[in-house]
């Protein structure tokens, strides 16, 4: 049995989750920044109604 305990985590920018290393990740792990696809699309609407809500 593998334990997923050792994995490298990160958070993602747009929801703040804490996101484990997976295989497919594994020759691009460094430039993963999104936990995904859907925080990777709602990335520009976060930042737009931050900069709306001043």
């Amino acid at each position: 049995m593998h334990r997923k305990s050792h994995l490298p985590e990160k958070i993602c920018p747009v929801c703040q989750r804490l996101f484990s290393w997976r295989r497919k990740w594994a020759c691009s792990w460094e430039a993963v920044r999104y936990c995904s696809e859907r925080c990777r699309h709602a990335r520009h609407h976060s930042s737009q109604h931050n900069g709306e809500q001043v």
